[in-house]
């Protein structure tokens, strides 16, 4: 896990948090602020998993490429 997605998966709990907070207290704003925190915290873990695909995909051709004794 990279750091992408901890901070992806951070921004997408705080997201959540703060539209219920909105939600109960009737500001408009603040769940607003909630959905596009949370959409960014989205697209960040989404980032974070294909550069941890692209690692691991990296890794096992390395792997794959050794010649053999």
């Amino acid at each position: 896990m990279n750091s992408n997605r901890v901070k992806g998966t951070t921004d997408e709990l705080v997201g959540v948090a703060k539209q219920k907070a909105g939600g109960l207290t009737g500001s408009a704003k603040l769940q607003v602020e909630g959905v596009a925190q949370q959409v960014k915290g989205k697209l960040e873990n989404a980032w974070g998993q294909s550069k941890d695909a692209v690692r691991k995909s990296n890794e096992e051709a390395a792997a794959g490429s050794k010649p053999v004794e």
